[in-house]
């Protein structure tokens, strides 16, 4: 399943799902606007002569808060579970994580530092913690590279192995930082429980290269994972340069979590979660996989973010708190799965 004509119902049905979430997102709020609403008055700003149904206040609720807000949950949605597809692809191993080779540790750790001394370094500190935390998750994935190739000539295992290290090491570094800076804890929590709170068209922008870059490169090498997941001794008997493979996946995938994690904070799961169900629901063929995982992460991360901001309205829960919730279940059924498969 997922080759030729039978991809597309499963796309476009995805994609409709992802428009239809996307209303519910935008829709939800303390200011009552509609779904039919939204739709008009997005019409009204797009063509001439059309009157937006919304009076001032309401818009600039929908333009400048409500809609960035979704678009860049549904970006970050779609990077993590992007990622995690491509990472469980190219190690082959159904639990693989965007944050396993250093990205959560090393974005952790740069926005902590930031947040705990941005104030006697810079004017703006709260402004540059997106760019540290993405500076510090590539950062800890090059780390973990470099790591795993001395050590494994870049085996799977030996990079697995040296991500686990890093991330620890600069988890270690980061509740350092915490212990000499309680009075910045509350700010550090917040960050790292991940959360959707200051986001703005400036913050999509932000992202949108990086998404654009990555998740381009990770649809491109969708045809060689599925080459990958043959074995290796078949793959190069292809003709398939598996090194080079992995090095272009594991970058993309990894620039793909640097991004989002940069503007969200620390989202686990998403990467597991999504992957499993699409694969449930059309096999296990990157070629759909991938375009899948995109479009159900970016709906699940904005149905998520909408429990986050409703369940305890008008308080919000962090989105990491959420997805932990819903995900842990998930990862025990999926450990319970892969021993079951192993015995």
């Amino acid at each position: 399943m997922g080759r030729g004509r039978t991809a597309w119902p499963w796309l476009v049905g995805a994609a409709a799902a992802l428009a239809a979430v996307v209303l519910v997102g935008v829709a939800a709020g303390a200011a009552s606007i509609t779904p039919g609403q939204i739709v008009h008055a997005l019409a009204a700003r797009a063509l001439p002569g059309v009157e937006s149904p919304l009076n001032d206040r309401q818009l600039a609720v929908l333009v400048q808060l409500r809609l960035p807000r979704v678009v860049l949950g549904a970006l970050v949605g779609a990077l993590l579970a992007a990622a995690g597809a491509s990472y469980q692809g190219v190690f082959r191993n159904p639990l693989a994580d965007p944050y396993l080779l250093g990205a959560a540790g090393g974005a952790g750790l740069g926005a902590t530092v930031v947040i705990a001394y941005g104030a006697q370094w810079f004017d703006a500190p709260r402004t540059m913690v997106p760019a540290a935390a993405f500076i510090g998750a590539l950062l800890g994935v090059a780390a973990a590279y470099a790591l795993g190739h001395s050590a494994g000539r870049g085996g799977t295992a030996s990079l697995v192995l040296a991500g686990v290290a890093v991330s620890s090491f600069l988890s270690a570094a980061q509740t350092l930082v915490q212990q000499l800076r309680t009075e910045e804890l509350q700010r550090i929590f917040s960050w790292v429980l991940g959360g959707l709170i200051r986001s703005g068209w400036d913050e999509v922008a932000t992202v949108l290269p990086y998404a654009v870059l990555s998740v381009a490169c990770m649809l491109a090498c969708a045809p060689l994972l599925d080459l990958l997941a043959l074995g290796e001794e078949k793959a190069v008997s292809l003709g398939l340069n598996t090194a080079a493979v992995r090095l272009a996946v594991i970058a993309a995938a990894s620039l793909a979590t640097a991004a989002a994690v940069s503007v969200s904070g620390l989202i686990g799961f998403v990467g597991i979660v999504v992957p499993h169900m699409v694969r449930r629901l059309v096999g296990t063929g990157y070629r759909l996989v991938l375009p899948m995982s995109l479009l159900c992460g970016a709906a699940f991360l904005v149905l998520v973010d909408v429990v986050a901001r409703t369940v305890i309205a008008p308080a919000e829960l962090p989105l990491g708190v959420v997805t932990a919730f819903l995900g842990a279940p998930f990862f025990v059924m999926i450990l319970r799965a892969t021993r079951d498969r192993s015995m």
